[in-house]
């Protein structure tokens, strides 16, 4: 196997796990005291996904059905989404977020922007920057192929 690909997946792995964690204690702002990082990201899913069910969002999040049900109720109690009937089978619920949630899903996004933001600063040139979007937008579109 290509050392390469070996070393760019330990990276990728790297950066996803240590990243994620950094930015998450770094992040400065009254939403991501108030929700949990599995609450937002459960947000996001919907923003970038529309409505859906919980069993996808569970697959989507890698956990249990019941985790993310107790995520929708606390972020149902807090009027951020809503229950819908699918249009195509009544029976089936979806889960879709309010204007409400859209606010706080962009306050998210903002404050996490803005670090990185200036994390990046002094660090990465636009050149950089240029490519690192490229490669990702192929990665993300190879990953959506093979069904991920």
């Amino acid at each position: 196997m290509d050392k390469r690909l070996i070393e760019a997946v330990e990276l990728f792995e790297d950066v996803m796990v240590h990243g994620t964690e950094r930015v998450l204690k770094s992040v400065d702002s009254p939403v991501w005291q108030e929700y949990s990082r599995e609450q937002l990201q459960l947000m996001k899913m919907i923003s970038k996904n529309g409505a859906m069910p919980a069993g996808k969002l569970a697959s989507l999040q890698g956990v249990h059905k019941s985790a993310v049900s107790s995520r929708i109720k606390k972020l149902e109690e807090k009027e951020l989404i809503h229950i819908i009937k699918s249009s195509e089978d009544q029976r089936t619920k979806l889960i879709k977020l309010t204007e409400k949630g859209e606010k706080v899903l962009r306050q998210s996004d903002q404050a996490v922007y803005e670090y990185v933001e200036k994390l990046f600063s002094d660090q990465v040139t636009d050149e950089e920057l240029n490519q690192f979007v490229v490669t990702f937008k192929k990665i993300r579109e190879i990953l959506k192929w093979e069904g991920v």
